[in-house]
């Protein structure tokens, strides 16, 4: 099946997906740079055909709903994510960003003339109902979606929190499709979500990137710091997993937080981007330290990470500052900028492309991973169990004894790693590459 290009937030309108490079301009400075006369033929062709409309069409069509239409249309043949904000998407495009929004909770794209779910945000209605990234939506409240717009679509599914809409999905490896009742909700976001995984090791989870996102990651390294007996991480988790993008410098700042440009080469690129808007084309570049003092670290990122995603993973990635591991991104590699084009109404528009710091473009292609890994799931439907990770060769039938005598091995309290349960197979893993670097490092 053909990949899925055009996310967008579901929330009481549509959305906004991976809108980083979320600046705005001035009617004046909109036009600059191209004072090329537009087609008289067309334009009065363009006209003839609004006028038949309106003077033969079976009924009546209101001016506004034919005009509306004309420039989505107009937008929807450049790209996926180029589009026209009516007063309701202008707001929720605010609302999304700051991390406040109604909904059920999921970002989706047209795929096939179906609604695929890009991926569902952590602890919302659509996450808790079991809704995945991948899932195709084939029926809203039993009506097929088949050939309904995205716009339409996302009308259909937003409403009043409280009220519970069906959804139903069809899932690969599922012979039969899958019905979810869920009950939309407010959806507030928290960007931001970290704890310890085992001593000296941490995990911070970015499920979108908003306005504040970078000084929350920040705050999050040193509370984690913190809690460690030196006060320095041996190695953190980073889990960008499902995580659809946001705010371009969001992405930067947690990037920069973590590479040193002491300690890279000539280039201390962290993103740039190409385009014909005015002041598209920007270089961001990183600054000396790095709050993990050169600790590892290990990102996981999958097919529901994309845009501002992608940026932090390329950036870690180009600079050998951190692995990368689980399943190939989504592959948005454009930036979008907001036009206004009066007080109510705006365009958001593709401007640029961005490239990581060694010039790659990942449009249409994602990031791979370093270290390909599945997120594991148990026949019995269960992840990763600590029963299963915790066996060892003394539990094995016919293990060889240890009848070498003398010293114990010489191996330091602080050497030993004490297992500790973690659900998540990937997340177990990550934390696992960061135990052995660690061990290598200090070896």
């Amino acid at each position: 099946m053909k990949k899925a290009l055009a996310p967008t937030f579901l929330a009481l309108s549509v959305g906004f997906f991976g809108g980083f490079g979320l600046s705005t301009m001035t009617a004046a400075n909109a036009g600059d740079g191209n004072d090329k006369a537009l087609p008289l033929e067309d334009l009065q062709r363009f006209t003839s055909v609004i006028e038949h409309i309106r003077d033969y069409y079976v009924q009546p069509v209101d001016d506004q709903h034919l005009f509306e239409h004309a420039i989505r249309g107009m937008l929807s043949s450049l790209d996926p994510h180029s589009s026209f904000l009516d007063p309701s998407e202008y707001e929720d495009l605010k609302e999304s960003t700051s991390g406040k929004f109604g909904g059920l909770g999921i970002e989706v794209t047209m795929d096939e003339s179906f609604i695929r779910v890009v991926s569902p945000i952590d602890n919302t209605p659509a996450f808790k109902a079991g809704v995945a990234a991948g899932d195709l939506i084939i029926r809203i409240d039993g009506a097929s979606t088949k050939g309904l717009s995205l716009r339409k679509a996302v009308d259909i599914m937003r409403g009043e929190a409280g009220t519970d809409i069906e959804l139903t999905i069809v899932r690969e490896g599922e012979d039969t499709p899958l019905t979810f009742t869920i009950t939309r909700d407010i959806i507030q976001v928290d960007s931001i979500r970290h704890k310890m995984l085992a001593k000296d090791y941490g995990y911070i989870r970015i499920s979108q990137f908003q306005s504040k996102t970078g000084r929350q990651f920040k705050e999050a390294l040193e509370s984690l710091q913190d809690e460690t007996e030196s006060g320095h991480l041996k190695g953190l988790v980073l889990d960008l997993r499902n995580n659809p993008g946001g705010i371009f410098e969001a992405s930067v700042e947690v990037a920069d937080a973590l590479i040193d440009a002491d300690k890279l080469s000539d280039n201390k690129m962290l993103v740039y981007t190409e385009g014909r808007l005015p002041g598209a084309e920007l270089k961001e570049q990183a600054h000396r330290g790095d709050m993990l003092e050169g600790a590892p670290v290990a990102v996981l990122i999958n097919g529901g990470s994309a845009s501002a995603s992608e940026i932090v993973a390329g950036a870690l990635q180009d600079h050998r500052r951190a692995v990368i591991m689980g399943t190939q991104s989504f592959g948005k590699g454009s930036v979008q900028t907001v036009l206004p084009l009066d007080e109510e109404y705006g365009l958001k528009l593709t401007t640029a492309l961005y490239f990581t710091p060694n010039g790659r473009s990942i449009q249409a292609k994602g990031i791979e991973p370093d270290i390909s890994i599945e997120n594991i799931t148990l026949p019995d439907g269960s992840k990763r169990s600590s029963a299963w990770s915790s066996i060892k060769e003394s539990d094995l039938k016919g293990h060889l004894e240890n009848t070498v005598e003398g010293d114990e091995a010489k191996v330091t309290t602080e050497e030993k790693f004490v297992f500790e349960p973690i659900a998540d197979y990937q997340v177990q893993e990550a934390l696992n590459l960061l135990k052995g670097l660690s061990i290598l490092s200090s070896s």
